[in-house]
């Protein structure tokens, strides 16, 4: 990597040169700018699995992983399998080392009820954060028109909190082209999609969403939050202080 006092003037540069480009061409770039010290996180969302239908076409080798909290949709771990044996690559589940039970054991009860921002940190966050130390980069599939949170992503940016070069190469994509993606190149993904989530996390703590509702809407129910913490709740901000 590069020092970090130039990173404000290299991600824009990057910003400029990508804008415009289509998905594969960003992967590509990704590939060449940061293999093999680039790694790619998924929740096999629907962008996580278009990603990985493009990633595989230009290689199956980019390490890619899949935080396992213990409390993912069956539908999910199913989807994983799949997508490991369509594409011949290893997505591997990485824990923050106990089994929910063991967690839940531990603390007396289901801390997502409680608690669910500890929960996110201790279940998911953490493990970015010991797996981050190995990489320069990490591809993400969030896009800016999934929620208000989102909509200052940029297809390049530093991630403070991980200390990571963040590639999300759907940033500007819609949600009618990522389904689009999906139909015309015959891409699996989570049936869940079909009884009405739109963003699927953990079991608990996820819904279908209403009409009219965004994307994010399902995420925590009832509660003031709309992402578990992988992600800044306001990435134009953070760009703004690099």
């Amino acid at each position: 990597m590069n020092a970090a006092a130039d990173l404000p003037e290299q991600i824009d540069y990057w910003n400029e040169q990508l804008r415009g480009a289509e998905p594969p061409r960003i992967l590509q770039w990704a590939v060449d700018r940061f293999a093999p010290k680039l790694t790619m996180a998924t929740a096999l969302g629907v962008t996580g699995c278009v990603i990985l239908h493009f990633l595989a076409k230009i290689t199956p080798k980019i390490p890619v992983f899949n935080i396992d909290t213990g409390y993912q949709f069956p539908e999910t771990l199913a989807l994983l399998a799949r997508m490991e044996k369509e594409y011949g690559m290893t997505i591997e589940r990485r824990t923050a080392g106990t089994t929910a039970a063991e967690y839940e054991k531990l603390n007396g009860g289901a801390v997502h009820l409680t608690d669910s921002v500890r929960c996110c940190y201790e279940r998911k966050v953490s493990v970015l954060e010991q797996t981050a130390r190995q990489y320069d980069a990490w591809i993400s599939g969030i896009r800016r028109d999934e929620s208000p949170s989102r909509a200052g992503t940029e297809i390049v940016s530093w991630d403070k909190k991980f200390h990571l070069v963040k590639i999300a190469p759907l940033a500007y994509w819609t949600k009618k082209q990522v389904w689009s993606a999906v139909i015309y190149e015959h891409i699996p993904y989570n049936p869940l999609y079909d009884q009405g989530y739109a963003s699927i996390g953990c079991a608990p703590c996820t819904r279908p969403v209403q009409t009219g509702e965004d994307e994010r809407a399902g995420r925590w129910p009832g509660q003031a939050k709309t992402e578990c913490g992988l992600h800044p709740e306001d990435v134009s901000r953070i760009n703004a202080q690099l």
